[in-house]
């Protein structure tokens, strides 16, 4: 297998690494309850989606 025959300075290093970065993820407001989500995904906040509710809401636990 080959190896590098000299060793990558750090700024070169740092070059290549320029393009691994983690991107934020994409979130829109719902058109509910105007909390922030994922696109085609469920509300967490209250658990529609397209217009349909597929999440039954919780009634008072106390």
């Amino acid at each position: 297998m080959a190896l590098p025959k000299r060793r990558h300075s750090k700024s070169r290093r740092d070059k290549s690494r320029t393009h691994q970065k983690i991107a934020a993820p994409n979130v829109i407001p719902c058109p509910q309850c105007g909390e922030a989500k994922l696109p085609h995904h469920i509300c967490p906040s209250c658990g529609t989606y397209r217009n349909r509710s597929y999440v039954e809401e919780k009634a008072g636990l106390a």
